[in-house]
């Protein structure tokens, strides 16, 4: 990236120069660079070259700054922007020039909808109806805003151009400033005879019953998009989208952990050292898992296959079933006898 050259060197004055002459030399460049003036090659950079050296020299804050410290580049900036440049434009030339054009199609607004799901759903998939309301074309005037049967008529504000030029004169000579026009915002047309179903919008509101599929296997906080499905477009746009934002409801016995499914199963002093055979919920029904004789609290058993679905793949995680012991909080006289009896039997606990 090429070096910023010297601010006094661009207005062609002295380090020592007056504000007078630091004035004096900009109007004369920027007379000789400005873009309605000259159409040169390099010109147009010339010329914001000469307007940022002029917006830091004619501040004595932000040239004192620029005297220490150099340009940016070495670690002051001057603050030029785009927006500098227009207050000293419009300081010296009343108005920026711009090349106004006709308005583009336009893309219809997006549309996004919350959809609660529950866990099963999620890990099987589901499809739902969705009633929305969106904007379409206008039914009568199919999108046009005038009555049928009329046409839009000529703008009288830019005599159908779609742009409204206005002649400033300066200390520079005149200059041209060309903007969109307001009546008809570009377009260079007005409607005379509005359309009586849309009054001249072009469109309308509808309630639409949507099917969404929900693919097995999608995350909470997932996005589905439905392309199209969004507010119609303007100027011959294409519609907006429909995003269906999926909150998956948490579940009252398992907890999801990316694809596997997490389950805390119960069991008491006499099944973990026995053992035994027990049923355990799973999102697809129950199935039979067997207990050794011995278990712990805290050990994991894994059923394969029996997880969410893997989302646009195959395979599916295993739930994970996690076993806790659980301590009777009260006991009846024949337990506590029996339970007396077996603690004298096992006497103290190994470390």
């Amino acid at each position: 990236m090429p070096s910023k050259r010297d601010y006094y060197e661009v207005l062609g004055i002295n380090r020592d120069a007056s504000e007078t002459e630091i004035k004096a030399a900009f109007r004369k460049l920027a007379f000789q660079y400005h873009p309605d003036k000259n159409r040169g090659d390099g010109a147009e950079e010339k010329f914001k070259e000469i307007n940022e050296a002029y917006e830091v020299l004619s501040n004595a804050e932000k040239r004192e700054n620029y005297d220490r410290f150099g340009n940016a580049e070495n670690g002051f900036s001057g603050g030029f922007g785009f927006e500098g440049m227009g207050s000293i434009f419009d300081a010296f030339f009343g108005g920026r020039t711009a090349t106004a054009a006709r308005q583009a199609p336009a893309r219809g607004n997006d549309i996004l909808y919350g959809l609660a799901i529950t866990l099963e759903e999620a890990s099987a998939g589901v499809e739902r109806e969705l009633s929305i309301s969106r904007t379409e074309h206008c039914t009568t005037c199919q999108g046009s805003g005038s009555k049928p049967g009329t046409q839009p008529g000529k703008c009288p504000e830019c005599n159908g151009t779609g742009q409204v030029r206005r002649v400033q004169q300066s200390i520079f000579g005149r200059f041209t400033n060309i903007s969109t026009c307001m009546r008809c915002q570009g377009e260079g047309k007005v409607i005379t005879d509005p359309c009586p179903q849309c009054r001249g919008s072009g469109k309308e509101t509808f309630q639409r019953n949507i099917m969404v599929k929900i693919p097995a296997g999608i995350e909470d906080g997932s996005r589905v998009r439905l392309s199209g499905e969004g507010d119609a477009g303007s100027r011959g746009g294409p519609a907006g989208n429909l995003y269906i934002n999926v909150t998956v409801k948490e579940h009252k016995l398992f907890v999801r952990e990316n694809d596997d499914i997490l389950y805390d199963l119960p069991i008491n002093f006499a099944q973990a050292a026995l053992g035994t055979e027990v049923d355990v919920p799973t999102l697809s029904g129950d199935v039979k898992l067997k207990i050794p004789a011995g278990s712990q609290t805290g050990e994991v058993f894994k059923l394969k296959n029996k997880g969410i679905p893997h989302l646009n793949g195959r395979g599916q995680g295993s739930q994970l079933v996690k076993i806790k012991v659980v301590t009777p909080d009260s006991l009846t006289k024949k337990q506590r006898q029996l339970f007396e009896e077996l603690s004298k039997e096992l006497g103290a606990a190994k470390s």
